[in-house]
């Protein structure tokens, strides 16, 4: 039997440089910053392994982004989570991003400038995906459209904020979504094709 460290949060507030100082030097589990305060990500323990539907679910979509913008011959990247988008004094770990315009530098752990967000619903993530993020990812000028996705049931929830600033919700559960900007549309039956 082996023994795996266990990972205390911090409770006092960090800043940005004292939180990525400490996420690195764990040994496990995967972390935000909330308004400053360490929690872990999607609620989970550290030891707790995901869920095949969620890790399905993201892994689908992350390719329907790439196989889309690859095939509109888009300057854009999509990136699985693991990357970073910073609203004020929050750090999130989305579960995909797509960002367009030149490629940011190998060293890269922040996307600053998203145009698409995912969130993949896990029990313990339902509300704060649902309610606190969508108002905080809104806050990125950048950002067009957040989508959340349920991950053992064909559902998205579309957020799309228009050239106006005028937020549209659609929810989706069979055919196409439209992500414009930048011009690519995914097909829900392909993010739940497994």
């Amino acid at each position: 039997m082996s023994r795996t460290a266990a990972v205390d949060e911090p409770v006092l507030p960090m800043t940005r440089e004292e939180y990525r100082a400490w996420a690195e030097a764990q040994p496990r589990g995967r972390f935000e910053r909330i308004n400053g305060i360490v929690v872990q990500r999607d609620g989970a323990s550290a030891m707790a392994p995901e869920r095949a539907s969620h890790n399905l679910r993201k892994g689908l979509i992350f390719q329907e982004m790439r196989r889309a913008v690859r095939a509109a011959s888009l300057p854009c990247n999509v990136f699985t989570d693991g990357m970073t988008v910073e609203v004020d004094d929050s750090d999130y770990e989305p579960d995909a991003v797509l960002r367009c315009g030149p490629p940011l530098p190998t060293d890269a752990t922040v996307v600053s400038d998203p145009m698409v967000i995912v969130e993949v619903l896990s029990p313990s993530s339902m509300t704060n995906d649902r309610v606190w993020k969508l108002q905080e990812y809104f806050r990125l000028p950048s950002l067009r459209h957040y989508l959340i996705v349920w991950p053992d049931k064909p559902q998205v929830v579309h957020h799309r904020r228009d050239d106006g600033g005028l937020i549209e919700t659609q929810i989706v559960t069979t055919g196409p979504i439209s992500l414009d900007p930048p011009g690519i549309m995914i097909a829900v039956d392909d993010i739940y094709a497994d």
